[in-house]
């Protein structure tokens, strides 16, 4: 029998969220379940603090990060209501993820209150798990499940114009044409460097 975790007060998430796609959507309905508040932290929420990753080394660059700080805060907004989540369920902040001695302004890091649950699919999520835990913080690492969709997949896919649409929330799917998303990848794409 698997033992039910116990609820607490918040429950963190955390990404880039560029965009927000339905795993997404699935990690913050399993953090949801653990509390009664969702933090959901946005990461690289401005380009000149984006910093290199060893673990992830396509992170900071400008085709993984299309979307501002603004647009992910609406796309996830507008995903989490329509998923029937209250707004008071629920908030959206910027977290510096590089920087853990500022994590506390940003984010709940009491662990006798929060947990800041990830689901681990690669070494980044394992860096990451690790940084929390070093910084005294609860963390609830969640692995072996399936990564069904990447948000490097939907970026691709955007640039295509062509089968993102089943990848992303319907509020999602309002949104990236309002932000010119298919004409910003292309752009941004062409500008990157080739290796």
């Amino acid at each position: 029998m698997t033992e039910t975790p116990e609820r607490v007060r918040y429950a963190v998430v955390h990404g880039r969220f560029q965009p927000f796609h339905l795993d997404h959507l699935a990690y913050c309905r399993l953090a949801l379940e653990r509390a009664e508040l969702l933090v959901v932290g946005i990461t690289n929420f401005d380009p000149a603090l984006a910093e290199v990753e060893s673990t992830s080394p396509h992170r900071h660059q400008a085709a993984a990060n299309p979307f501002s700080y603004w647009e992910r805060t609406l796309m996830i907004r507008d995903a989490l209501l329509e998923d029937g989540v209250p707004g008071a369920r629920f908030t959206i902040v910027a977290l510096p993820v590089h920087h853990p001695e500022r994590w506390s302004h940003y984010v709940p890091t009491d662990p006798a209150i929060s947990v800041h649950v990830l689901r681990v699919f690669s070494s980044w999520e394992e860096e990451k798990a690790r940084r929390l835990a070093a910084a005294g913080m609860r963390v609830e690492a969640v692995r072996g499940q399936p990564k069904r969709v990447s948000a490097t997949e939907v970026r691709a896919r955007l640039a295509q114009g062509a089968g993102w649409q089943e990848l992303v929330p319907p509020a999602v799917r309002e949104w990236l044409p309002r932000f010119s998303a298919q004409a910003r990848l292309r752009r941004r794409l062409e500008a990157e460097p080739q290796s």
